[in-house]
């Protein structure tokens, strides 16, 4: 609990400071006078005030209680009276593209760091399972095409493209997410299972799927789950059916009934499976104990999983996949984290545009209590794992303040707009018009993402 509340914290703090210097920075630069710099509401913790500053600047920098946004204070006349010989330093007195550039600038800092933490990752390296296949789920994309299981992915791409080397399974996972997503078939080049055997393609008809969530539902449907792994028998739960039984730690599996068994997936869905009218399904278990053949009996208990009912032994099932280390050179991990940063933050602005116009669910919408969830999650698993939450949260923080929306970066941006095309500034009764719907719709989306957080967590 307490590492979640830190990482949060850290990772809020972080971003939003960074979202705010992008402003401030571009803002002194423009000549504007920066009154305030604060990470944070509410009551101040922290205040300072730097006694080297560019001429003209008094910037007093301030830490609230509350991490939960931040803003930098400008000199601007429609807020409090300017003194003339001040005037040149206001904001709104700044040409147009000066003003824009100091609203653009703080979305474009956080893209900007996600992909410096993209590529920090990639520097330093992380590792990655293998991308060798499990079995795929039964009647998914990936069973029609022919897949079975154990087959290495040497390269990869959307049909149409080039095909590219693929390094682990997460670069592969991260693929089939666009496919799904965007309704574009991905093409698949297998080692081959030989050493003098030849390589083999198939293909994904993932333009067939009606992806709406982003969620574990979606990967079923194609049906590549998760890497392949021994299907081995782990830690056996005292009093449980595996116990019971006979199963010990270390067993390998061959076989369950009629059905051969490939890899760990495959064995967890087998024995899930093993339900027929909420009674358990007795099978033999064909097992490989010290180099010795076996056939145990197992019954598995039913329990429910929602509205389903289905097999559990009480033993961890499936070792560890393989894993290999990802790591690139200087210009490559940089270029890398480039090519991420932007196919992100566009499948970000897809995704926003399918739940506006039907075709997404607004179950994809998240809040605080989810991203502190990750926060924790993400830091338990190592700093590169933490690293890659940053870089995906700091891709949404820019996004979602681009969007024209009035009381968003965005919103300004599409003010500076109008203004460009017709050579006016918008109405004060339009802007404050346009002001309380932009909140208006902000809190109908904070409430949404809010009610989300509450289901995933305490649903």
């Amino acid at each position: 609990m307490l590492l979640t509340v830190v990482a949060f914290i850290v990772a809020l703090g972080l971003l939003i400071a960074v979202h705010e210097y992008g402003h401030y920075r571009v803002a002194v630069a423009c000549g504007v006078k920066v009154l305030r710099f604060s990470v944070g509401f509410g009551k101040t913790l922290f205040r300072w005030q730097p006694r080297h500053q560019k001429h003209g600047q008094t910037t007093e920098f301030v830490i609230g209680a509350f991490p939960l946004g931040g803003y930098v204070k400008m000199l601007d006349e429609r807020e409090a009276p300017v003194a003339p010989e001040e005037r040149h330093l206001a904001f709104n007195t700044q040409p147009l593209r000066s003003r824009a550039a100091i609203v653009a600038a703080g979305p474009v800092a956080n893209l900007l760091l996600a992909v410096l933490l993209y590529a920090v990752v990639n520097w330093l390296g992380v590792q990655e399972p293998r991308p060798i296949l499990a079995s795929p789920v039964a009647g998914s994309v990936a069973e029609a095409a022919g897949l079975r299981g154990g087959e290495t992915v040497r390269r990869a791409g959307f049909e149409g493209d080039d095909l590219e080397p693929l390094q682990s399974f997460e670069e592969l996972r991260w693929l089939l997410t666009r496919g799904a997503l965007d309704g574009r078939n991905v093409r698949l080049e297998l080692a081959a299972s030989s050493p003098n055997g030849a390589s083999r393609e198939a293909l994904l008809e993932l333009s067939h799927l009606q992806g709406t969530d982003a969620d574990a539902q979606l990967f079923r449907k194609v049906g590549i789950v998760a890497p392949w792994t021994r299907p081995v028998i782990g830690d056996v739960m005292a009093g449980s059916a595996a116990e019971k039984a006979g199963l010990r730690k270390g067993d390998l599996v061959l076989q369950v009934g009629d059905t051969r068994i490939v890899d760990g997936l495959q064995l967890r869905e087998t024995i899930r499976a093993s339900v027929r009218e909420r009674q358990p399904l007795p099978r033999p278990w064909r097992i490989e104990r010290d180099g010795a053949l076996q056939v145990i009996d197992v019954v598995p208990e039913v329990r429910a999983e929602g509205s389903q009912w289905v097999g559990k032994i009480g033993a961890y099932v499936g070792a560890p996949p393989e894993f290999v280390t990802v790591r690139r050179g200087p210009l490559d991990g940089l270029w890398n984290g480039v090519v991420r940063t932007w196919e992100v933050s566009v499948l970000t602005l897809r995704m926003m545009g399918r739940m506006v116009i039907g075709e997404a669910s607004l179950k994809n919408l998240s809040g605080p209590l989810t991203i502190a969830d990750y926060a924790g999650k993400s830091a338990s698993l190592g700093l590169t794992q933490y690293l890659v939450f940053l870089a995906l949260i700091s891709v949404s923080l820019g996004v979602l303040n681009l969007l024209p929306l009035p009381v968003l970066d965005g919103g300004h941006l599409m003010y500076y707009l109008w203004e460009g095309v017709t050579g006016k500034g918008v109405s004060d009764a339009w802007m404050e018009r346009l002001q309380r719907g932009g909140v208006a719709v902000l809190l109908v989306m904070m409430s949404i993402a809010l009610f989300n957080d509450v289901t995933r967590l305490f649903g």
